[in-house]
């Protein structure tokens, strides 16, 4: 009896192994992945990393809003939205719009490629992206920070250091699942 309960716990183990990347897509969706292709093409971003910083902003709920006040799946300010909406010539905008998935993951991807282009490394891009734009160029300017202007090797928020580690750690589990 006891070699039969041990045979049933090696095939329960095994059952789990073999399916532990299914498991964790449970945990790791790539939901929306053909918007996420295609505005990380036209905005020349790498679509694991919009994965990565949709489950860190969001965990891809499209209603989600933050005590901040951003919303959607990748987590849009109000500033930012209408700012990127008047630069984007998205005409009639209005913040429900940042509800809809497509919208919302197009937004967000021009806005990180906007920030790429203005930041060399996807650290600061990300840092930037949680932390705004002023804040991360204060941080180059700055020896404390940055010892050469360009990175940084200290990010004085917690929040957006924090935030910088899940978004990188997110990337290698979206990379290892999908890519």
């Amino acid at each position: 009896m006891k070699a039969i309960k041990n045979i049933i716990i090696l095939v329960i183990i095994a059952v789990i192994i073999l399916n532990a990347s299914n498991v964790a897509k449970i945990f790791f969706p790539f939901n929306y992945s053909a918007y996420i292709i295609k505005y990380s093409e036209m905005y020349n971003l790498d679509p694991v990393m919009v994965s990565a910083v949709i489950k860190t902003e969001s965990n891809f709920k499209t209603d989600a809003k933050s005590r901040k006040d951003a919303y959607g799946l990748m987590q849009i300010t109000p500033d930012t939205a209408k700012w990127a909406a008047e630069k984007m010539n998205i005409k009639n905008f209005s913040l429900d719009m940042l509800l809809d998935p497509e919208t919302n993951i197009k937004m967000g991807c021009w806005y990180l490629s906007n920030l790429k282009s203005e930041f060399s490394e996807t650290d600061l891009v990300l840092a930037a992206y949680n932390a705004g734009r002023g804040n991360v160029q204060n941080w180059l300017k700055d020896p404390n920070h940055s010892s050469d202007g360009k990175s940084l090797y200290y990010i004085p928020f917690a929040e957006t250091d924090k935030y910088v580690k899940k978004v990188n750690l997110y990337y290698k589990i979206y990379k290892f699942l999908y890519f």
